[in-house]
């Protein structure tokens, strides 16, 4: 089953300094966090602040490429996790023809974003980013745990980072 989610927060990891996307289900309080590259931050920042840059960033390049060809993006479903390792599909169609399109889940949440097109997370995926992995350190759950506790309900919504 699909769940329904949306950007809460874009926020910065203390410890490891990097961008971390919180999803948050759009019925409920659950979240799942993604920890993403700095150039795919930005990506989603500028859309989330609403900046127009003065010449197409990648993922506008792919948005007007999209545009041009009448090819429309149906959804974006964040589908796999292994070994840490978030897995996307985005899901198109153009005219009678469907494509699924397998993606990083950073850069199908900023093409999803820049197309107004809902994201999804499998509930499977959910379930598994709540089970510590195997070989993931003590330490590394707890820090996860104190990074998410300290996210107030303000927080999501904003662009933090």
């Amino acid at each position: 089953m699909e769940i329904m989610m949306k950007v809460g927060a874009l926020v910065v990891d203390p410890v490891s300094k990097m961008p971390v996307l919180i999803l948050k289900d759009t019925e409920s309080d659950q979240i799942l966090p993604i920890w993403i590259g700095l150039y795919e931050a930005n990506a989603i920042a500028l859309t989330l602040e609403g900046i127009v840059t003065p010449r197409p960033m990648t993922h506008d390049l792919l948005k007007n490429f999209l545009d041009q060809t009448n090819i429309k993006v149906d959804k974006v479903v964040i589908n796999d996790v292994r070994d840490n390792t978030y897995y996307a599909v985005i899901y198109c169609h153009q005219h009678d023809i469907s494509y699924l399109i397998d993606s990083r889940p950073s850069d199908a949440i900023a093409l999803a974003l820049r197309t107004n097109s809902p994201i999804y997370v499998e509930e499977e995926v959910i379930k598994l980013s709540q089970t510590p992995e195997a070989g993931q350190s003590p330490e590394e759950s707890e820090r996860l745990r104190k990074l998410l506790e300290s996210l107030k309900p303000e927080d999501f919504g904003k662009y933090k980072m």
